[in-house]
């Protein structure tokens, strides 16, 4: 005799599989996307603790190959020594190496933040630059850092954050099958709203921390599922 159980999991796949054989229209699909991301995070932030642009400048370039949470561990005694670009510009590198080693390749995060903090003070007086084309000139920053503090730092929808979660979840949705997050993040800002491409960046990688793991994603508390083509691994 079957287990009460086992027959509420063959229930739950039953259900998760019928679901995801509905057919919508692009429209439709976007719409319930949106929806299911204002249910779940409706007030989604960045999770880097940051006090002005430039801190949240050196914990973006700290997080790569990170997790947030060891990335807060680090930035408020970091900071509390260096307060601003010009604290940073005057150190050696291999102090700075010291006091992020804990972060993970931390040679090449010392250097770029280095770097960064001077050139943010020797070419534009100290203060973060505001467009993309300017903080692509800054060492260590690629289109997501920028965007992430464009967005964040100063609210600009230059345009939408592509992380691992971002790009994950992007071809999980089938809003994007780009092959680089380059390619995703055009996708993106084609299909989402220019006024929700900083919300959607914050949502997207809350919804990939909480729901949508990686390795297990948790299909039966997931309100998108009969959008998704991620295999369901709870059941």
């Amino acid at each position: 005799m079957k287990s009460s159980s086992s027959g509420k999991a063959k229930k739950a796949r039953n259900e998760t599989s019928s679901k995801k054989k509905v057919v919508y229209t692009s429209r439709q699909r976007l719409s319930r996307i949106f929806a299911g991301f204002d249910q779940l995070f409706p007030k989604a932030e960045c999770a880097l603790t940051h006090s002005n642009p430039f801190q949240l400048l050196v914990a973006t370039i700290l997080s790569a190959q990170c997790t947030d949470e060891r990335v807060n561990k680090v930035t408020p005694p970091l900071f509390k020594k260096y307060p601003g670009p010009r604290d940073f510009a005057r150190l050696d590198q291999k102090v700075l190496e010291e006091d992020i080693k804990s972060t993970g390749f931390f040679r090449n995060k010392a250097k770029n933040i280095i770097g960064a903090a001077r050139r943010i003070v020797d070419d534009f007086g100290g203060n973060v630059p505001q467009s993309m084309e300017e903080m692509l000139t800054l060492p260590g920053v690629a289109r997501k850092t920028a965007n992430v503090v464009l967005g964040t730092g100063f609210g600009i929808a230059s345009g939408v954050v592509v992380d691992t979660h971002v790009f994950r979840i992007s071809h999980r949705l089938k809003l994007s099958d780009g092959k680089a997050p380059e390619n995703v993040e055009q996708d993106l800002i084609r299909l989402v709203p220019k006024d929700r491409w900083i919300s959607f960046g914050h949502q997207v990688i809350w919804f990939g921390r909480r729901i949508c793991q990686s390795r297990k994603p948790l299909c039966m508390d997931c309100p998108l599922a009969a959008l998704c083509d991620a295999p369901d691994k709870t059941v």
